[in-house]
């Protein structure tokens, strides 16, 4: 280990060393008094004040971006999920819009093709009224006309079309199991008869006169109302009683007459 002797000065150097240390800071002070060093040291000072200042702006600014950045990027996000959501419905309702066009076009093609077969029933209806016996020829042509004019209407649907059809329909059929006496005038032999027509369904007309002394049926076979016998006539007459709720209802023999050819 090494010693560190101290020696004392020497009373001669003391003063001389004393003079120098003094001389020294009265230097420094000198400097420090100086005009340019006071100044650059007032212009640090002030740039590291505005340095900290400028600092302190960035970062409250980055604080600030940084929360704007963050809120658009949420923003962004929910735009996203609201695109994506809109582009499933824009292609559901696409979906939708096909399916719809698909059966509008099979809604047009069926109509017509109702349409078609509607005129067929109404044509076939037609020429059964024309084969079918005499009866209520106003009333059937008249609802012959009335299906005609409905059919030919662009206003009306298909379905409206179709139910005034089966309704025509269904009216010609109830005829069969109906029976009824009405007056008419009847041309027998070329000579005009007032009489009561019995129409029994579909299947047979037959005609008496109010006092009885007459009667007939239609004939389909020559499309003329004829004459009957006695024996007829009184067969006639009991079954336009029993129709007329005059009489009980009784078995009778009916002369049906020929059918049409």
């Amino acid at each position: 280990m090494t010693k560190l002797r101290l020696q004392p000065i020497r009373p001669a150097a003391a003063p001389a060393a004393a003079a120098l240390v003094l001389a020294g800071l009265a230097t420094l002070a000198a400097f420090a008094d100086e005009p340019p060093l006071k100044e650059a040291t007032g212009q640090a000072v002030a740039t590291r004040a505005a340095t900290q200042q400028q600092q302190d702006a960035w970062a409250d600014e980055r604080t600030v971006l940084l929360e704007r950045w963050r809120t658009a990027e949420a923003e962004a996000a929910w735009l996203t999920q609201r695109r994506d959501a809109a582009a499933e419905r824009v292609a559901a309702t696409g979906g939708r819009v096909a399916e719809l066009e698909r059966r509008l076009a099979e809604a047009d093609r069926l109509q017509a093709g109702v349409e078609d077969t509607l005129q067929v029933l109404v044509g076939r209806l037609e020429a059964s009224i024309d084969r079918s016996l005499p009866f209520l020829k106003d009333e059937r042509r008249t609802r012959l006309d009335d299906l005609r004019a409905v059919l030919a209407r662009a206003d009306v649907a298909a379905a409206e079309k179709l139910r005034r059809v089966l309704e025509a329909l269904q009216v010609e059929a109830g005829y069969g199991g109906t029976v009824e006496v009405v007056p008419d005038v009847v041309t027998v032999g070329g000579e005009a008869l007032h009489v009561d027509v019995l129409r029994v369904g579909r299947v047979a007309l037959m005609w008496r006169t109010p006092d009885g002394e007459r009667a007939g049926c239609y004939d389909p076979g020559t499309a003329a109302w004829t004459e009957l016998g006695a024996g007829e006539r009184r067969s006639i007459g009991l079954a336009v009683e029993m129709a007329s709720r005059l009489r009980a209802v009784e078995v009778v023999n009916l002369p049906l007459g020929r059918l049409a050819p």
